[in-house]
């Protein structure tokens, strides 16, 4: 499994990458293995200001529908539009084209909470 350095990790495992005050939002590659096949992410929360923890969409494998919980308080600026034709990418590149939103962060404290990448290792026992 793959777990970037340079990413925060939520405990619901979800990934954050920070770009200014822009974060950029996915599951990690853990997750996705976990969930199976991807057949359908759905973003509920467009244009939507959200706190920490909230639900923002879903995604649905073959066998389960799980929900996606926002790791930092903000607001939804974009979906990854690539999604709704391919949401497999989030099988195949979940840290590259399998990026689900990209949110304008409100709360940059809300990072703090938020796991390294050995952190995140110990928490899922790899």
């Amino acid at each position: 499994m793959n777990f970037p350095t340079e990413l925060k990790y939520s405990k619901e495992h979800e990934w954050v990458k920070v770009d200014g005050n822009v974060a950029t939002i996915g599951i990690s590659d853990f997750a996705q293995k976990e969930l199976g096949d991807i057949v359908y992410v759905d973003i509920e929360a467009m244009g939507k200001s959200l706190s920490k923890d909230a639900v923002f969409g879903t995604v649905e494998a073959v066998k389960t529908v799980s929900d996606l919980f926002i790791p930092i308080s903000g607001k939804v600026l974009e979906k990854n539009p690539m999604l709704d034709a391919q949401p497999e990418l989030v099988n195949t590149d979940p840290y590259g084209n399998g990026w689900m939103v990209k949110v304008e962060m409100s709360n940059l404290e809300d990072l703090n909470s938020l796991m390294d990448s050995a952190t995140y290792q110990t928490h899922i026992g790899v």
